[in-house]
This record gives C-alpha cells, structure tokens and sequence, in this order.
C-alpha cells in the first residue's frame, strides 16, 4: 500500500522580527511533525558580556533588539542594581517605567498595523493594508512615531537608547521637555481606543487554548519592569528563584533554546498572560475599554491576542500621560553603585513578554557570567503546541489555506527571533 505524505514547508517566515521556517507533515491522514525552526546564527551576547564592566551591559544588551532595547538596558540595570543591593525609588523609578511605555507603544503599533492586521483582512502585507485602509495605517505611524519620541526624550535616541546607566540615567529629561511631549500623547491615547475598537471587530476564530499564563504581578500597577513572577498553575517566586522554577533546553532543529517549568513543561509569556493575570491592576476606565472590546477578565483565545495587544498600547498611553503629569526633574538624576562580589538577576515585562537576565559580578565590578532568556525563547514551545492544534484541525484545508493560518498563529504570539538566538549548545552526532 502506497503510503501518503503530505508537507507543508515554509522556508522564511513572513511578518515576524528575524529568521525563521515552518515545516509541517501528514503522513496516512495524521499530523506526524511540526517543526518552528530558528536558524539564524547564534549572536553569543552573553560570551562577550563577561569581563566586561557592569557599566557596560545596558548599552550592549540594548542592541540585541533594535525593536525592544529599552526592555533589555532595564532588565540589565535592575539585574546589576540587585547584586549590589539598591533598590531605586523616586522620579527615576517613574522615569524608568515612562520610558518602558514608549517601548510598548511603539512595538505594539508596529505589530498590529504592519504585522497582524493584513492577516485578518485577507492581505498579503502591509502595503496592501495602506492601499484599502489609508487612515488606518496613517493613523498607526503617526503612534509609533509618538512613542518612538518618548524613548528619545528620555534615552537620548529612539534606537540603542544611550541615557539609561545602571543607578538611573545620565540626564533626566527636564520637566518642559516631557511636558512637550503631552499633546502627541493624549491624540495618541484617543487613537489607541479608536485602535481597540477596529481590532474588536477583525474576525477572529474561536478558539482557546489551554496555557499556563507566565508574568510579572506588582502589588499595585500594571506590570512593566518591577514585580514578582507568577503563573496561572500557582508559581509565586522573585526573579531570583528563577533558575531554580524553570530552566531551557535545546531542540534539535532551533539554535535557540526553549524553556519550560521545571515541574510540568511548556508556559506562555507575553499580552495574553500579562492581562489574565493583571486584569485587576488596570486602571477602571481600561478595564471598561476591554470589556467593551469584547474581552473577559482572561484571555485564551490567542487570536485574539491583537486585541490585548490594543488594550495594552491604550494602557501604555495612559501610564504615560499620568507619569509626565506627575514628572519633577530627579536631582541628580543616577545614585553610584559600587561593585561587589554578588550575583543579580531581574525580570522585566517586554513588550513581546517576560525577560529574565542573571549576571554573577566580582569585586572589581566585572561581569563573570551573564544570562539572558528572551520572551522568544520561552514561548517557543507554546508556539509550536498551537501549531500542533491549528495542524491537526485543518487538515480537510488545501495546503495555502492551512499554511496561511499557520503563519498567523506564529504571528498572534510577536515572535522575535532574532532576540531568541543568544544561546548555542552545538552537538555533533557523527554515528
């Protein structure tokens, strides 16, 4: 009997930040393998961490992502700020977060507009979203631009900031600076609730999906870059008892690795499990917004996740325009933080999700040892367990359909991979 095999091979993955491929194969009417497959070459940031000052890490994991550097200097600074026992409170913490909702800002709006929105509308690109829903995209440019220019105002550029330094930043923006800024800020939140309510109405699938959610949780705010981690199958741990809850691992066909609980397996970062299980630390008239948008207290459905995504960026809008409101010059504006033979780690709320950094440091201020876990990499088995699921329901598909809804369910989770190639274990298998 002739044996029937059936594959679908995507060979570069459209609409995501990096490199990647799909590969997905039937054989006698069963799904037998999905693979997500990370190829780019590994960027070794964490080798050429060590030996080098503590000072310098915010400036050279910023350019590890041109898309989410903010997320990577403040995961880097709290990480170097732990080990040596600070704790920053003040203007410069409220600084910290105001540049953190730039970042959010303009990620969010860039993947929205110009990554998902074509998916749901039929469209191959983004060009031809601009061609049938001009004020749309205008409307969304002009919002990444406004967030591009809260990263500048506080970091000193909107890409690779240079202002952030472990202890604060080299110069606060001055209060008429910021005060500027209001404006473009409050058109911005005014289109990002416009932007909600065309999101609601995309067609989405109705599905869910069974996910541990992973995040940070603060005891009064929206998680940005403070918090402890927890998860919907009851983790509750600081950052530091991070290696000892979950751990990464490498798969054959990725040179990045994944990650998993330690305990159970593969967990899901990100807006979907930022807003289940932070609903309640959104602000009223946000979580009104949600509702109105068609969303509960949580959120499975992973097609949906450009939804959260626009409650996230009307959020970050907000938090932006109260914190500015708010702002008074820090004088001065960074603390001295002197070396000492410890070890830091931090976790902060990428746009994209958790990111986890862990450096041993010695007396000299030298860095021994560095340990970044992109959100990327995390997911990465999640990923391809959903891919698993839509596979095995769209077999009855023709091979075009099934592959662009593959491809759209990688895209509902915002991968960049390029940030997930930090890491290689190379094994060569000769026998």
């Amino acid at each position: 009997m002739a044996v029937e095999t059936r594959t679908i091979r995507v060979d570069y993955l459209a609409r995501v930040e990096g490199e990647g491929s799909l590969y997905v194969r039937f054989r006698d009417g069963a799904l037998e393998d999905v693979r997500l497959a990370i190829f780019e070459p590994p960027r070794f940031f964490e080798a050429f961490l060590r030996g080098r000052a503590l000072a310098e890490a915010p400036d050279i994991t910023a350019r590890i992502c041109g898309i989410c550097p903010v997320a990577y200097q403040m995961s880097a600074v709290h990480a170097m700020e732990s080990a040596a026992g600070i704790v920053l409170g003040g203007q410069i913490r409220a600084l910290r977060r105001l540049i953190y909702c730039g970042e959010w800002i303009e990620s969010h709006v860039l993947h929205i507009y110009m990554l998902h929105a074509p998916d749901f509308l039929g469209l191959p690109d983004a060009v031809q979203l601009a061609r049938t829903h001009g004020d749309l995209v205008r409307q969304g440019l002009r919002m990444k631009k406004i967030g591009n220019a809260l990263i500048e105002a506080i970091g000193g550029r909107a890409i690779h900031p240079v202002n952030v330094r472990v202890g604060g930043f080299w110069k606060a923006p001055a209060q008429d600076h910021l005060h500027a800024l209001l404006p473009d800020l409050r058109w911005g939140r005014d289109a990002a609730i416009k932007t909600l309510q065309f999101v609601a109405t995309l067609p989405t699938p109705d599905v869910e999906q069974e996910y541990e959610f992973v995040s940070l949780r603060h005891p009064h705010e929206y998680p940005l870059n403070e918090g402890h981690i927890v998860s919907s199958g009851g983790i509750g741990i600081t950052p530091q008892e991070w290696p000892a809850v979950f751990e990464e691992f490498q798969v054959r066909h990725s040179s990045a690795l994944h990650a998993r609980v330690k305990a159970r397996g593969a967990y899901l970062t990100g807006p979907l499990a930022r807003y289940s299980l932070n609903f309640d630390r959104l602000p009223p008239a946000i979580q009104q917004a949600a509702r109105d948008a068609g969303l509960g207290e949580t959120c499975r459905n992973p097609f949906k996740s450009i939804v959260v995504r626009a409650v996230e960026t009307l959020f970050a809008f907000d938090e932006a325009i109260r914190i500015i409101e708010q702002y008074q010059e820090p004088t001065p504006s960074f603390v001295a933080v002197e070396p000492r033979n410890a070890t830091g780690h931090a976790a902060t709320e990428a746009p994209r999700g958790l990111l986890y950094q862990r450096y041993d440091i010695d007396g000299e201020g030298l860095i021994a040892h560095a340990q970044i876990v992109p959100p990327t990499s995390q997911n990465q088995a999640t990923i391809e367990r959903d891919l698993w699921r839509v596979a095995e329901h769209g077999q009855g598909m023709v091979d075009s359909e099934l592959q662009a809804l593959c491809e759209q369910s990688i895209r509902n989770h915002d991968p960049c991979i390029s940030c997930a190639t930090h890491f290689l274990d190379l094994t060569v298998d000769r026998a």
